[in-house]
């Protein structure tokens, strides 16, 4: 991934740029699933197919379908999609993070898709964060409107992924083990983890999980955070960063994670340290403050996160805090993350903006914008939950 995309104001340090692309390029979904099935044994087969669901199922089925060039029929849902010219693969985008129509379209779809294969045949899914609401089967007496709003109820109250894709699967038909239920084929799933412990029934809601007993599945955790963080790591030592992996199991509310690592930060600093990249990673959740039961600001966990780190680092020399969704999308916004350094707060009062008043109303992304201070990478094809990196200049 081209280092220059993570570029801000304040974050322009070559050295920098590269630690945030080695961490990418580590998870880059096509040469992932390429190493692995260039070395994989596959088990007897009539015929391949291929699916793809969640952010990243677009490089991950294209990387399969290189590969397995005979495969007979291929199916992608994903959030972003280039829509790619190829003979025997349907495409289709969907809603995330509330499931839409679209969706439903495509809950539809992925059964039908697999309903119609056989014992011999051979199901290779492709499988990444965001599936949960990009495919949707509700069960009976359950409509699409009741899991929209039960969804974006769980999602405004902070709650964890692993809250809302319990609910999930009791009110659809395709999670926790859907895919499998509705086939007869045998099935080798290639899963990029966006879920904290790497949970086989919380990955896009456990589509491949199959019941107790069974044999027919082959589950396989192909990418997830701890890569793109060791990656990360590995790059700033070569910089001439002294550089650890403090935590890789980050949660909490968003904006007490950020003071709590800016501390860690500030403290590492004042200690005399420079030339230093402490690494975290997880993902941490957003209570919005409602105002007339709207929410009234714009951001993402990441840029709270962020904004959340500014009085606390103000005035520090030579620091930068940096927060990244590892997918580019922080929330419904076209940023990744933002950059905090210890000049940001006196930068933004000159702006007239307060950080205190902004977090108030979860409006990180209208406290960066006009600071330059929002890593804009776009749409990265990736999605191994978020990065934090603590560095000392």
């Amino acid at each position: 991934m081209d280092a220059n995309l993570f570029r801000t104001h304040s974050l322009q340090d070559e050295r920098i740029l590269r630690i945030l692309s080695a961490a990418l390029n580590a998870v880059e979904p096509g040469k992932i699933v390429h190493d692995f099935l260039t070395t994989k044994i596959l088990p007897p087969h009539k015929r391949i197919f291929l699916l793809g669901i969640g952010k990243a199922a677009e490089p991950m089925t294209l990387a399969a379908a290189d590969i397995l060039t005979g495969f007979a029929e291929a199916l992608i849902v994903t959030k972003h999609a280039s829509f790619p010219t190829r003979e025997r693969l349907t495409v289709i985008e969907a809603g995330h993070p509330i499931p839409d129509e679209r969706s439903f379209a495509a809950g539809q779809a992925a059964l039908n898709f697999v309903s119609h294969l056989d014992e011999d045949d051979l199901l290779i899914c492709l499988i990444s964060g965001g599936g949960s609401a990009l495919v949707t089967a509700p069960k009976e007496g359950i409509t699409l409107a009741d899991i929209q709003s039960r969804t974006a109820e769980l999602l405004a109250s902070g709650a964890t992924i692993n809250k809302i894709n319990s609910l999930r699967q009791q009110l659809d038909h395709i999670k926790g083990g859907g895919l499998v239920r509705a086939t007869k084929a045998k099935i080798i799933s290639l899963i990029l983890s966006d879920v904290i412990g790497n949970s086989l029934e919380t990955i896009a809601s456990g589509l491949t999980v199959e019941p107790s007993l069974g044999t027919r599945v082959q589950n396989f955790i192909v990418g997830d955070i701890q890569v793109a963080a060791e990656a990360a790591k590995n790059q700033a030592m070569v910089e001439g960063f002294e550089s650890e992996i403090l935590n890789l199991q980050v949660q909490g509310e968003a904006r007490e994670v950020g003071i709590s690592f800016a501390k860690k930060l500030k403290e590492k600093r004042r200690k005399g340290k420079d030339k230093f990249c402490l690494i975290a990673g997880g993902e941490t959740t957003v209570t919005l403050r409602l105002r007339s039961g709207q929410a009234s600001g714009k951001g993402g966990r990441n840029q709270e996160l962020a904004l959340s780190a500014i009085d606390e680092l103000n005035g520090v020399e030579n620091v930068l805090f940096i927060s990244l969704a590892t997918d580019g999308d922080d929330g419904p916004t076209n940023a990744a993350g933002a950059v905090v350094n210890g000049e940001s707060r006196q930068r933004a009062e000159k702006l007239g903006m307060f950080a205190p008043d902004y977090l108030s109303r979860n409006d990180a992304y209208s406290f960066f914008d006009p600071l330059g201070d929002l890593i804009k990478c776009s749409y990265t094809g990736t999605n191994v939950n978020d990065l934090l990196f603590l560095i000392g200049l």
